[in-house]
């Protein structure tokens, strides 16, 4: 259990409101990956507990969605936003911004409603990071928190004033270019008609990602911990209902996880049917050498941080000089595929893992841009 530590780094934004630098702390676990700084943001009288991982800011400002989850603990937290915060310096690099990785979790559980005051100190701590971090959606942080949190401190992206809006259907948009791309690559298929794919997840992006599937002629299993929008998915796309532990081992020809991390493991890959995973969930492997065990079993891997990038660009074109542009921004997500198609190819040619391939690919540009 990490403790706080009051000597050092400790400091009063407000009267409730304190934010420590908790980076030495961090540095003992597994996923600290060098993270140039992680800071807890702590008010009890407005019920807010948080933590901000800047994991780099070699490429340019970090730029991360905040989450907001019921984890069992702090160290659980911690751990997550770390691994966040490292997939998001990958994603940005791969992707070719001139932005970091950085992530945000507040442990709470939105399904219980987000309290003004609770977005309002974690607004304060917002500001504190200004220059270094910029936040918008991610699971259980919606749009108009987003707009709220912009009204306190500018670094919110993915807002409607002045912004690019709700990023989801853009990530979902990526990710259906990208899941063709690795069906035409490992079925050999240039169409998704008849297609089987198992969709794990009917958040915002995994619904539309749907969307684009049914209407593309794609069979669709789906399973959610929300029974209404399994069946809702049932009536509106035709498709299969499969229980949440089911999902994994559904007859399918593609798993797309939209939902939380960690579901692709040694004890679930052995019951793998799929041939190709593709989908906009972040940290799909719960541990590196994962990749090389779908690899071995023949499962074509899309990298979660290059496939699910669409909605990064999409609220990254929000901070170009001349402002947001969609069709600049459609235009940068159309490129998925192509990364992609590199990325496939370069695993086939050396044999290395197609995350192994994309991580090779991000620490390059990052090695250039230090060296410069």
């Amino acid at each position: 259990m990490l403790k706080r530590n009051e000597e050092a780094g400790v400091r009063a934004v407000s009267p409730t409101l304190e934010i420590t630098d908790i980076t030495g702390e961090a540095r003992a676990l597994p996923d600290f990956a060098d993270h140039e700084r992680v800071v807890a943001g702590r008010d009890s009288a407005r019920g807010l507990t948080a933590i901000v991982a800047i994991h780099s800011t070699v490429l340019g400002p970090a730029l991360g969605g905040t989450r907001v989850w019921p984890y069992a603990g702090f160290d659980e937290a911690l751990t997550d936003v770390l691994r966040l915060s490292h997939g998001m310096t990958n994603k940005a690099a791969i992707s070719g911004l001139p932005l970091g990785g950085g992530k945000a979790v507040i442990i709470a559980d939105a399904r219980a409603g987000k309290p003004r005051a609770m977005l309002e100190a974690y607004g304060e701590m917002l500001a504190t990071l200004r220059d270094v971090y910029v936040t918008a959606e991610d699971v259980g942080m919606s749009l108009a928190d987003a707009d709220f949190l912009h009204t306190l401190t500018p670094n919110v992206t993915g807002t409607t004033a002045g912004g690019s809006g709700n990023p989801s259907p853009v990530t979902a948009e990526g990710t259906f270019l990208g899941l063709r791309a690795a069906v035409r690559h490992r079925l050999g298929r240039e169409d998704l008609a008849g297609i089987r794919v198992a969709v794990q997840g009917l958040g915002a992006v995994g619904w539309a990602l749907c969307e684009r599937l049914h209407a593309a002629g794609a069979a669709l299993t789906v399973t959610d911990i929300d029974s209404t929008r399994v069946e809702a998915a049932a009536t509106e796309f035709g498709a299969r209902k499969a229980g949440p532990d089911a999902i994994l081992a559904a007859e399918a020809d593609v798993l797309a996880p939209c939902a939380l991390g960690g579901v692709l493991s040694e004890r679930t890959i052995p019951a793998l049917e799929a041939k190709v995973v593709a989908g906009s969930a972040n940290n799909q492997l719960a541990r590196p050498e994962d990749a090389r065990r779908l690899a071995d079993r023949g499962i074509l891997y899309a990298p979660d941080y290059v496939i699910n990038a669409g909605g990064l660009i999409n609220v990254a074109a929000e901070l170009s000089p001349g402002g947001y542009d969609r069709d600049a921004a459609m235009a940068k997500v159309a490129t998925i595929p192509d990364t992609l198609d590199e990325i496939f190819r370069r695993a086939a040619e050396t044999g290395a893992t197609t995350a192994e391939i994309a991580d090779a690919i991000a620490a390059e540009r990052i090695a250039a841009a230090r060296s410069a």
